[in-house]
């Protein structure tokens, strides 16, 4: 028996067909549940798969998101597609590699030890032997399990792992027609979807007559609360939903929360508690300065630039979704039992959708669109929501307080560490706990969204990265779940790792002026773990960090570190900023340690990506509320970080190729708001703490 750990991808899809394949003709397929979301991973994969299997990467197919052909990998989520699915293919191909080989060392007399392999042909003593991958792939028993005993391919000489290989996804987004939103399948009708305002609004009346009577109406349907109409074309369908929103009466909803301080709000709702504890409390130390701070974010919204996008067909019996869902297999379970089908009747492809940053609406109009298209089969639908439905309708990256206890003596040792977090639940996607679809509530009959709360022994969203990487003697969390918030929450980016760590980064700066020791070298005298150390003083090495700058200036530098999930990537930002009229990120400076980096420009390319969003959430982001549901509509209602507020952004990646892989997805972007927050605090010389950070409410604690 062999004691290898092999990765979750690959213990839960063993079977090396599973994987690989060789049926296309001078072509390796291999297969992978990760999709495309605008991080590079298909590129990345098929370097992987081209490594592993000595083959020209233009030979390579990489086969992502679609139930028919895909193994199960759940979904692609928290940073783990290269970690975790990514080591599952690097296995994988290398065990097909060795099945070939040894297949082709028994046809030509057991001489294994003398075969190689060039651009997929079998070579014997330097010589061809006119064997190769295609041939010999029908006689290799695809059905064995991967051991993960098969030797992958070093590190020193690598054809294509580690190389900057440019995005194979990106030519068909830059010529047009890659995305879902560009889906366009004969006979297709376009839809739109009627809905209230909030959640607990119902359908009291509805005249669809005006509606009927306008050109290219071909169906509405009406389940319960759910309505929809299907057009000829797009703009029709945008037109006879204006009218059907003018002819329809609801029922009253419960009054949204007017929230002015969220930690006020959040503290006072109603909470099932969880907590851990490691080490005993310092209580027999006499030197300590203690200090406490609460932290907070507002809700956020995905706010993804496009937005969602699913089209459907049904025939024969047979529903096949293209969507641009993180989970295909989870979505097309929560399909099959909304509908009542065979979930080996429902096929569901992942298409790249224009952004996405969690669980947004994507799921949420697949099974629109899949309910309209089985009233018009066998006609294809296609479903867009609008921006206002995307910010009113997808679920909310919850509002969080952090509460921070701490202690350190007067050499500077954190002796004491102690978080309380209020927070509503971040893993609410399909089928974790429920179907979790929004039109699934609303048909007849309905299937009511699960209570749902979190638990430190369980998943907890909310607690991800509040466990600070420091040496600590004493450290406690406590999870205050939140199962009945007014409004839908679940995963945005980072789940609960941005605003943890953006609190107890500020918190580590405010423990490092209580004990009047310079941040950079306050936690390098706190952590043992070299790599961490490495990445803060290469950061503050690029930034020129200054141990003694002046407080109050308008101008700032601040330093922020973390581990992702304290098993991912380790990143270090120094942001430097400016506050006048508004706060500027003028210059961010960022250290990364991922492992081996397939790709290193991808690696960066998502650290950068992360710190401009981090950016934007810690500056500007914020849903808010009026009486009957979301406030926001329109861009206008939900600014983003604008082009001119860009900062200028320098990454170092830390290569470590004899190392393993790390994620780094979702790594940045909560050094990076920390960063901010404690450049603003040096600018200003003092803090804020509850974000975003705007001119309001640096005008309110300036007056306070």
């Amino acid at each position: 028996m062999s004691d290898i750990q092999l990765p979750w991808s690959l213990r839960q899809n063993p079977r090396l067909g599973q994987w690989v394949d060789f049926t296309q003709p001078g072509i390796a397929r291999v297969f992978t549940a990760k999709v495309e979301l605008g991080q590079g991973i298909l590129t990345a994969l098929a370097q992987i798969a081209a490594e592993e299997l000595r083959l020209p990467l233009e030979r390579i197919k990489v086969i992502s998101g679609d139930t028919r052909y895909s193994p199960d990998e759940s979904y692609t989520a928290g940073s783990m597609s290269i970690e975790i699915g990514g080591s599952a293919l690097r296995l994988a191909c290398a065990a097909a590699r060795e099945a070939i080989l040894l297949q082709a060392s028994h046809e030509l007399g057991g001489v294994e030890h003398r075969l190689s392999i060039v651009d997929g042909s079998i070579w014997s003593d330097g010589r061809p032997s006119g064997l190769d991958y295609w041939k010999l792939a029908g006689k290799v028993d695809w059905s064995v399990p991967v051991a993960g005993t098969t030797a992958v391919a070093a590190p020193d000489n690598p054809s294509y792992v580690g190389k900057d290989i440019a995005r194979l996804d990106l030519p068909p987004k830059l010529t047009g027609g890659a995305f879902v939103q560009d889906l366009d399948l004969p006979a297709m009708l376009h839809a739109r979807v009627l809905r209230p305002s909030s959640l607990d609004m119902h359908l009291a009346d509805l005249d669809t007559s005006p509606a009927e009577r306008l050109p290219g109406v071909a169906k509405i349907w009406r389940s319960g609360d759910f309505v929809g109409v299907c057009c000829e074309r797009e703009y029709q369908a945008v037109r006879a939903l204006e009218v059907l929103r003018a002819n329809a009466r609801w029922t009253a909803g419960a009054e949204f929360p007017a929230v002015e301080n969220w930690t006020d709000w959040l503290l006072a709702q109603d909470a099932i508690d969880s907590h851990s504890e490691m080490g005993e409390p310092p209580s027999r130390y006499s030197d300590l300065v203690r200090c406490s701070a609460m932290y907070s974010k507002p809700p956020l919204a995905h706010a993804s630039i496009g937005p969602s996008c699913a089209v459907a067909r049904f025939g024969d019996e047979e529903l096949t979704v293209w969507t641009q869902s993180q989970g295909v297999f989870p979505l097309r379970a929560a399909l099959a039992r909304a509908l009542n089908l065979d979930p080996q009747k429902v096929v569901v492809i992942h298409a790249p959708g224009a952004g996405c940053y969690g669980h947004n609406g994507a799921d949420d109009v697949a099974l629109d669109a899949a309910l309209l298209a089985m009233q018009v089969a066998p006609r294809p639908v296609r479903v867009q929501w609008m921006r206002d439905d995307e910010f009113a309708w997808a679920p909310l990256g919850s509002p969080m307080a952090i509460k921070i206890r701490g202690a350190v003596n007067e050499a500077g040792r954190i002796l004491d560490w102690s978080t309380e977090i209020w927070s509503g639940p971040h893993g609410r996607r399909p089928y974790l706990f429920g179907v979790e679809l929004l039109a699934a509530t609303e048909i007849e009959p309905p299937t009511p969204f699960p209570t749902v709360h979190e638990d430190l022994n369980r998943f907890a969203g909310g607690a991800r990265n509040s466990e600070p990487s420091y040496d600590l003697l004493h450290r406690k969390i406590v999870l205050h779940s939140l199962p009945h918030l007014p409004f839908r929450t679940s995963a945005l980016r980072t789940l609960g790792g941005y605003a943890n760590v953006f609190a107890s980064e500020s918190f580590t700066d405010e423990l490092a002026d209580a004990a009047h020791i310079d941040p950079v070298k306050f936690r390098l005298q706190n952590l043992s773990d070299a790599r961490a150390r490495r990445v803060i003083e290469t950061a503050a090495g690029m930034a020129q960090w200054d141990p003694n700058p002046e407080r109050g200036s308008g101008q700032g530098a601040g330093i922020a570190f973390c581990r992702y999930k304290n098993t991912a990537a380790y990143v270090a930002t120094v942001a430097q900023v400016e506050v006048r009229d508004r706060v500027r990120v003028t210059r961010v400076d960022c250290a990364v340690d991922a492992g081996l980096a397939i790709n290193p420009d991808g690696v960066i390319n998502q650290i950068e990506g992360g710190i401009v969003q981090s950016a934007s959430w810690t500056l500007h982001e914020q849903i808010g509320f009026a009486r009957d549901g979301v406030a926001a509509h329109s861009w206008e209602d939900y600014p983003i970080l604008g082009f001119d507020e860009v900062p200028e952004i320098r990454v170092e990646l830390i290569q470590q190729p004899d190392l393993a892989p790390l994620g780094v997805g979702e790594a940045a972007h909560g050094p990076a708001a920390a960063a901010i927050a404690n450049a603003v605090a040096r600018a200003l010389d003092f803090r804020i703490r509850d974000l975003p950070i705007t001119r309001e409410k640096i005008i309110g604690a300036a007056n306070r």
